[in-house]
């Protein structure tokens, strides 16, 4: 037991491409106003459950570090968060189609989007990375990351994507196939690591964001080329 690491896994607060459906990948987005209240909201639940937190870290792009900052200054107000960020924890990159509507990729790359439509392990929009690249990629961060606060509790704040490739290891779901698992902006996620063994605690729990607006969602099930 003392050498399990439990992370609480946060995606990043609404920006305006998550209300329009775009592709944000490696494109560095802020969060919108709705964004920046849900992670006041979430570093104010961390506070009112004084959560013990050992360590804190996030994904290099703005919308996580926005979204983490208010949290920090509860957890470890003596910390920037420029020196706790981690490339690693990035959304997967799609490519030519990075910033993106669906609508526009529709148009302007029809072959691409029908071939991402399959949700095939090894495939990607042109230019960006598989599926299976990308699941490399963040597992061997969140491995890594355990491995170095092994027996300790660390806040990871990231992507819907990188957190679907977590539940995806946890859940033995394989990773050919739409999103099974429900993602929301700013909620908490917890799971346990112990060795190559990923176990889900909690799953989103946005129980401080009750009487926020809707949330815009991305339900790949909904376009599934069968």
């Amino acid at each position: 037991m003392a050498d399990m690491t439990e992370l609480i896994l946060i995606r990043h607060g609404e920006t305006d491409w998550n209300r329009e459906l775009r592709f944000q990948g490696h494109v560095d987005v802020p969060l919108n106003a709705t964004g920046h209240e849900q992670a006041r909201r979430l570093a104010e639940r961390l506070a009112a459950e004084r959560l013990a937190v050992d360590h804190l870290v996030c994904s290099d792009l703005v919308r996580t570090q926005q979204t983490a900052a208010p949290s920090l200054q509860v957890l470890f107000p003596q910390l920037r968060i420029e020196t706790l960020t981690d490339s690693s924890l990035r959304e997967q990159s799609f490519g030519i189609v990075d910033g993106m509507r669906v609508d526009d990729i529709k148009a302007g790359h029809a072959d691409a989007w029908n071939q991402w439509l399959r949700f095939e392990a090894d495939s990607g929009m042109p230019g960006g990375e598989t599926t299976r690249q990308f699941h490399a990629r963040v597992m061997d961060a969140v491995r890594r990351i355990a491995q170095q606060h092994a027996g300790r509790k660390v806040m990871v704040v990231t992507h819907g994507g990188v957190l679907d490739m977590i539940w995806r290891t946890a859940r033995g779901t394989g990773l050919a196939g739409p999103r099974q698992s429900d993602i929301p902006n700013a909620g908490l996620n917890r799971v346990r690591i112990d060795g190559d063994v990923v176990e889900v605690l909690d799953w989103a729990d946005v129980r401080h964001l009750a009487d926020l607006p809707a949330q815009p969602v991305y339900d790949q099930t909904k376009l599934l080329v069968r």
